[in-house]
């Protein structure tokens, strides 16, 4: 039954041995937040003419984290970017090889996020760096970095067993 099917209809979620409900609690708990801090940011400043300017220390951390754990979410599920121009002329088995490639190559750009980002973190700790709106230790938002990176590499190498398993594909 062609007519049945609907392109645009999302794939149903992987079977992973840790539940992807943590990255939607994850991204629903940061955006909320990223909204009711928006929201009164805006109020604040309609009825006072005051600005909460710290909000956007907050906002912009939590940008951070919606941002990898969006990304950990779209690999776990197979719906990262990827060129399906001439992944997509390949046959299956071609296919499944290339996608591991791909996730091979995520892995090694999220291990040097994650080496570089705790370098960083470090030394923002051991150097005692506050941040420039608040005063807060600045490690206290850049540690969500290399933590998130994992998480994303953590996927990756879930989506690739279960590819080179022939689960998925």
């Amino acid at each position: 039954m062609a007519a049945d099917f609907d392109p645009t209809a999302t794939p149903p979620d992987p079977k992973t041995r840790v539940p992807l409900t943590l990255e939607r609690v994850l991204l629903a708990a940061a955006m909320g937040a990223m909204a009711l801090i928006t929201a009164a940011n805006v109020v604040t400043r309609y009825l006072s003419n005051i600005s909460l300017a710290f909000t956007e220390e907050y906002s912009v951390a939590l940008m951070v984290v919606v941002a990898l754990v969006g990304t950990a979410l779209a690999t776990a599920c197979g719906r990262h970017i990827r060129i399906g121009f001439f992944v997509d002329k390949m046959n299956p088995g071609r296919r499944r090889v290339a996608e591991i490639m791909g996730l091979g190559l995520l892995i090694i750009c999220f291990g040097l996020i994650l080496w570089y980002g705790g370098r960083m973190v470090w030394d923002e700790y051991d150097f005692e760096v506050l941040s420039p709106g608040l005063g807060h230790p600045q490690w206290l938002y850049t540690v969500w970095l290399p933590l998130l990176a994992i998480l994303v590499i953590g996927r990756a190498l879930g989506r690739i067993i279960r590819l080179a398993r022939g689960e998925e594909g």
